[in-house]
């Protein structure tokens, strides 16, 4: 097996610097630098995670919690994990997913040092994840928000991501606006609370009732949300989809009640990607999740925490930006 050594004495340098360079830990000139990146290719050189953990009692390994791996991840949620795997490997440390649904799970990742930090996904109001990391003293940042602002986070801004969702189908002339969620088991996730709230502010200048329909995050979902539209809003003439996977059932849900995208109804997919919109017949206008910026962004927040160069836990909010597509028109009079 190739060690450091054999490293060093390709580079002709001391097993020391070859160290600065693999852990991050003093900066190294960049032709040195170069030379020892050079022998590593050359060698197929590969860290022991074990040994430098033991050596320098830090495994610069970060978990990266999300509660319901053990379903589909959508397209959004991988887009959030490829930028926090990113963001975490520019400055050397490795990131691992971690499902977590109940306090055993999170006892096994909390013993023995396993993880320098965690980075914490579908955060809940209230939720016991962030309570036994505050216990445990674990470093941690969050990509979403509990009720405690105090703490460090990152986020989608839903209240101007919703105003600008509303504000572009009020220029269509849409004024019965609907809204379809996801329909969430247990503690409630914080984005589902805020997307409501902010959709309840948008449309309280129009006057109307407010029309929320929360349903599963599937393609059975998304039919059951164009039937639930179909019988109890009928004068909704534009919805704004917070949920990316019943995005296809809802489009195909509203082509067979013999209803027409954009001519009878609306759609804007909020919270989701640009790819989505395109797979879709009609293209569906989204407001893309600035999700691999976040994902990075996070990274940085704990990684910053971890290395002591954090003045304040960060609060980040970033508003999706709007994609226009082929299901927002005219609204029917």
């Amino acid at each position: 097996m190739v060690t450091m050594r054999d490293v060093a004495q390709r580079a002709n340098v001391s097993i020391a610097t070859v160290s600065f360079v693999i852990n991050g830990t003093k900066r190294v000139a960049p032709e040195t630098r170069a030379r020892i990146e050079a022998a590593i290719e050359e060698l197929n050189y590969r860290r022991n995670v074990v040994a430098r953990a033991l050596a320098s009692s830090r495994t610069r390994i970060l978990a990266l919690l999300h509660p319901d791996l053990e379903s589909r991840a959508n397209a959004t949620v991988i887009q959030f994990v490829m930028g926090a795997a990113h963001g975490a490997r520019e400055r050397g440390y490795d990131l691992v997913l971690w499902p977590v649904n109940d306090d055993e799970q999170m006892s096994h990742l909390l013993a023995g040092g396993l993880v320098d930090g965690a980075l914490l996904m579908e955060v809940q109001i209230r939720d016991s994840r962030v309570e036994r990391l505050l216990a445990s003293r674990v470093p941690f940042a969050l990509i979403g928000r509990t009720e405690d602002d105090d703490l460090p986070y990152v986020d989608i801004d839903f209240a101007t991501t919703i105003d600008q969702a509303v504000a572009h189908l009020r220029s269509f002339g849409h004024e019965r606006i609907a809204l379809v969620t996801q329909v969430t088991k247990g503690n409630e996730p914080g984005r589902i609370r805020r997307v409501e709230s902010a959709y309840l502010a948008a449309i309280a200048p129009l006057g109307g009732p407010p029309a929320v329909i929360a349903v599963e995050g599937t393609s059975a979902g998304g039919r059951e949300a164009a039937r639930v539209l179909g019988a109890e809003f009928q004068e909704a003439t534009a919805v704004i989809l917070v949920n990316e996977g019943a995005s296809a059932g809802l489009v195909k849900g509203v082509r067979a009640l013999g209803r027409s995208i954009p001519d009878d109804l609306s759609v804007i997919s909020a919270a989701t990607t640009r790819e989505l919109g395109e797979m879709i017949e009609p293209a569906l206008t989204v407001m893309a999740a600035p999700a691999p910026r976040l994902g990075r962004l996070a990274a940085d927040a704990l990684i910053d925490q971890l290395e002591g160069v954090q003045d304040a836990p960060p609060h980040l909010l970033i508003p999706c930006t709007l994609v226009p597509g082929q299901s927002v028109g005219p609204a029917r009079r």
